[in-house]
């Protein structure tokens, strides 16, 4: 798998996806009725980041920086506390959580989550990492297929995350892209985060504006970037496109990302993007 969990677990582009749900849960927390999250490719859901042998070989610059921040965005703070809340937990000062981990962690009473996943193994990991989470159920199958089965929720109110692995990329674009059509069909109020790799800008800046076109919703772009997004490293940045984004996200996105953005950035050759399309 070219974006495999496992392998980039607490890079630049899983801090900045992680940042951003934990901020997507939150503002869904401020309305009292619960909600569904709902992911797509879960994984396993807890790593180890000391363990070469397990697959976690990816760089990681500036995961230190980022969770020793404890004063200023609250965005990058509630990240850091939940990340050394679980390695705590874990008892493991290298163990790192996936965004199921996160996303469970950061559910109330009322609310539940649904994680799919496709390979049996990763699936049961998942299931040993959340094993006291009464309110999470772990799926084995396929994340697009599952997808449909669990819209619209019975409680009106929800939040996916779609983050495929992008084995064949110009493929897996347009497979994720449909995807969150066919949500937003049946659900036509999720909050959708739809996870990209950046290789190359100009064909991601393509895609966004085909995207924001076929679907119509308001949609949040949010890119950070620790590379030139042309140059040939794998992968220069990460994006996330966030449909119906929840109130006051954005605003807050465009005080923290810069913050982020400099802790993982060592080179300074990166940058970062926040861009509203379809603004209702």
């Amino acid at each position: 798998m070219k974006y495999r969990h496992s392998f980039h677990a607490g890079n630049f582009a899983d801090v900045h996806k992680h940042v951003t749900l934990l901020a997507v849960l939150e503002a869904q927390k401020r309305k009292d009725k619960g909600f569904l999250y709902l992911e797509t490719h879960a994984g396993s859901g807890a790593y180890d980041l000391g363990d070469p042998a397990g697959g976690n070989r990816g760089p990681r610059a500036g995961l230190g920086d980022v969770l020793s921040y404890t004063k200023g965005e609250a965005e990058i703070v509630q990240y850091a506390q939940a990340v050394q809340q679980w390695r705590t937990a874990a008892r493991n000062g290298q163990a790192y959580p996936g965004s199921p981990v996160l996303a469970a962690g950061a559910l109330r009473t009322q609310d539940r989550a649904i994680l799919l996943e496709i390979q049996p193994p990763e699936a049961h990991a998942l299931e040993r990492a959340l094993l006291s989470v009464a309110r999470v159920r772990v799926e084995i199958g396929d994340g697009y297929e599952r997808l449909r089965a669990h819209l619209p929720p019975a409680e009106r109110r929800g939040v996916l995350l779609i983050d495929p692995p992008y084995e064949e990329t110009s493929r897996d674009f347009e497979r994720a892209a449909n995807a969150a059509g066919e949500a937003l069909a049946k659900f036509v109020s999720a909050v959708v985060l739809l996870w990209y790799p950046i290789k190359d800008a100009r064909d991601t800046q393509l895609w966004r504006a085909r995207l924001a076109k076929k679907l119509g919703a308001e949609m949040l772009v949010s890119e950070l970037w620790v590379h030139p997004c042309d140059s040939q490293v794998a992968l220069n940045g990460s994006g996330l496109v966030i449909l119906n984004p929840p109130y006051q996200v954005a605003e807050r996105m465009r005080e923290w990302l810069p913050v982020l953005r400099t802790m993982l950035d060592a080179d300074r050759t990166g940058g970062e993007l926040v861009e509203v399309l379809n603004a209702k």
